[in-house]
């Protein structure tokens, strides 16, 4: 194995391997993720000298009780075989842990085995890649995986209201979708069996009878944070470590066969604060006293009106509502282009209702390419925030988080910046 490092690292002593707990979900996708992991990623692992454990889901929410309860500190890395849902349930059962803090810097890693591998395609855009096939992206990531270098992602506290006075908070790594999108993502689970081409087939079909969604649509611009906006950042800074056996390294820290690589103690991301924005002073959302995870300072209950600093969107008649913090919302679809693992923000696009189907299929063809934010649609409304709050109208509709389907009501979000720790580059 070879580890990369910049020249101002250092080595000392070599550490005895520690392991991956790799998570499979063999239904994901067209079924064949257990396949393509022992046909492609099995060797590079073993070629690389990374030691895994193999853990195959056997139902749902099986990985995020399994990862809840887990004794963290026998494991370098998580790593998740399977498409966006699989990571969706490690995320939130590291936020539910009582450690959560230190839980979420366990280093996660994506190796896309389903349909939509948003993530894992936002991850291979991120390292400077062309497009590529879905095999070729599998095998792109088992690559960064061997290489071990571990950056921050953002999350963002995702509040379904069902009861306002206690509220269910869920984290997301990806998107918030309502509308359009999020009718496509789960309509189109009927064509699961054709792969990534089920969104393209479930977009056809929701185009020829077009709905309008209602609601209410409010959010707190980039702006209006004190304090000056963070460009994205680079992965962590490391250095090149040895640890005893009895003394075992912080889950947060990535082992490779030889080396263990962690941050800089004198490194300002070493801090989950560093990333946190200082935001007009108000009272935290009273829920959070019974809820682990982080405060969502910029926040307040869904059974308040938003805070005066917010824009509330004149209009109520959409086709579409997408918050997204990754590049990608599936594969081929290059959905906020200006977005970056960690630049603490929630890309924040809609599109008004009165958009004819023919300019709609024309922006979904576009942001195969990430030029639709570039066309000059009038119905199209594109930008960087920080929290938004949702309150549909419409009686029945679907909304979405990283592609999971959530309950339908009021929902309210706030981007935290760089708690994550993601294998990347």
């Amino acid at each position: 194995h070879t580890s990369v490092c910049p020249r101002s690292l250092y080595l000392h002593e070599v550490h005895r391997p520690c392991s991956v707990m790799l998570l499979v979900n063999p239904h994901s996708g067209k079924g064949q993720a257990l396949s393509l992991f022992t046909g492609h990623v099995q060797r590079m692992l073993n070629e690389a000298g990374v030691p895994h454990t193999l853990v195959i889901t056997e139902r749902q929410n099986h990985a995020r009780e399994l990862v809840r309860e887990a004794d963290l500190s026998q494991w370098g890395a998580l790593v998740i075989m399977s498409g966006d849902g699989l990571l969706f349930e490690v995320v939130n059962g590291l936020m539910e842990r009582e450690d959560w803090e230190e839980a979420i810097q366990t280093p996660l890693g994506i190796l896309p085995g389903g349909s939509g591998n948003a993530l894992a395609a936002s991850i291979h855009h991120y390292s400077g890649a062309q497009p590529v096939s879905s095999e070729e992206l599998l095998v792109s990531c088992g690559f960064l995986l061997c290489k071990g270098l571990v950056s921050r992602m953002d999350l963002a506290s995702v509040h379904l209201g069902s009861s306002p006075s206690n509220p269910t908070r869920l984290f997301s790594f990806l998107s918030l979708a309502w509308g359009f999108v999020a009718d496509v993502d789960v309509e189109s689970e009927k064509y699961r069996h054709v792969g990534a081409a089920r969104f393209t087939m479930g977009t056809l079909v929701r185009l020829a009878s077009l709905r309008v969604y209602k609601g209410r649509l409010a959010y707190l611009p980039v702006d209006e944070v004190d304090g000056e906006e963070e460009d994205g950042q680079s992965p962590v800074s490391l250095e090149m470590t040895s640890v005893s056996p009895q003394r075992q390294p912080p889950s947060s820290a990535f082992c490779s066969s030889t080396f263990l690589c962690r941050p800089l103690k004198d490194s300002p991301c070493q801090n989950a604060a560093h990333h946190a924005f200082k935001a007009k002073k108000r009272e935290p959302m009273s829920a959070n006293a019974t809820l682990p995870g982080p405060p969502d300072s910029l926040l307040v209950p869904l059974d308040q009106p938003v805070p005066s600093d917010w824009v509330v969107v004149p209009e109520e008649d959409f086709v579409l509502m997408l918050a997204m913090y990754q590049s990608h919302l599936a594969k081929d679809l290059y959905a906020a282009p200006d977005s970056t693992l960690d630049d603490g923000l929630i890309h924040l696009i809609y599109i008004r209702a009165g958009i004819s189907r023919t300019a709609l299929l024309r922006l979904f063809l576009a942001m195969e390419k990430g030029t639709h934010l570039a066309n000059n649609c009038p119905h199209l409304v594109y930008t960087r925030v920080r929290a938004l709050r949702l309150e549909p109208y419409s009686p029945k509709g679907v909304i979405t988080v990283d592609g999971e389907v959530v309950e339908y009501g009021p929902v309210q979000a706030q981007v935290h910046g760089g708690i994550a720790r993601l294998i990347t580059r």
